[in-house]
């Protein structure tokens, strides 16, 4: 199987997707049962949709990149909620057949790769509804370095100190997910570099970690920008 059939990058915009609970309730049947829970269990319909359409892209992508019927799809998560296909070699024909997904405001995503680990997040450079910027942001502090965090504050204005924010947040967090941590462990010894936002690069505990890869995306709509990350590890020979 070519290694680049594995190398998928989706993204879609559910704003205009507003279906009726019957036509909900078909859309969700087309999942195995035991995934229902996962998307009922929300109230607001909005995180409902966003709960259904991640479900769906993970088994629509499994069956176009490995072939194998919807039925026969088993999906499983880690501790930490990474989802992760149960195969066998034979069923996969990729050494590290992995992916993760991510949803924020209007857009789910998904990303997998044959052989590297993969991350995605979506953020929406959103303003606080009760906080100034700088006291939104002052709430993270502890998850950036030193030189991150001048690079966030000396912004000269509240928008693009937050547009600063949301960008570094998406690689910590696309970074985590593609380790399948999360952010919830410390993040201010994972350093990213970039010259205007271009060659990226992550330094963690002072060491450049050169197998690394990403790229980061935003898209514009209705004057918000949203922010997605790929982030990926090349495994090497040494």
């Amino acid at each position: 199987m070519e290694m680049e059939k594995g190398v998928q990058r989706w993204v879609v915009d559910i704003s205009n997707w507003n279906p009726s609970p019957d036509y909900f309730s078909f859309v969700m049947s087309f999942l195995p049962h035991h995934e229902h829970s996962s998307i009922t269990r929300f109230v607001k319909m909005v995180d409902r949709k966003r709960a259904l359409i991640s479900r769906l892209l993970q088994y629509a992508l499994v069956h176009k990149v490995l072939g194998i019927p919807f039925h026969e799809i088993i999906i499983k998560r880690t501790v930490e909620g990474k989802p992760y296909l149960e195969y066998d070699d034979q069923t996969c024909g990729f050494p590290n057949f992995n992916f993760n997904t991510s949803h924020d405001g209007d857009y789910v995503g998904i990303a997998s790769e044959p052989v590297c680990l993969v991350g995605i997040d979506i953020a929406t450079h959103s303003s606080p509804m009760k906080d100034s910027v700088e006291d939104f942001i002052q709430n993270f502090a502890i998850y950036f370095s030193n030189l991150e965090w001048s690079d966030i504050v000396k912004s000269d204005s509240s928008t693009k100190k937050l547009n600063v924010f949301y960008r570094y947040w998406c690689l910590k967090e696309s970074f985590a997910k593609a380790l399948g941590t999360g952010v919830g462990n410390r993040m201010d010894n994972v350093e990213f570099h970039h010259s205007s936002w271009e060659d990226l690069y992550v330094v963690v505990d002072g060491k450049e970690l050169k197998d690394w890869r990403f790229w980061l995306l935003e898209v514009e709509k209705d004057h918000l920008v949203r922010s997605i990350c790929f982030f990926g590890v090349i495994f090497s020979d040494s």
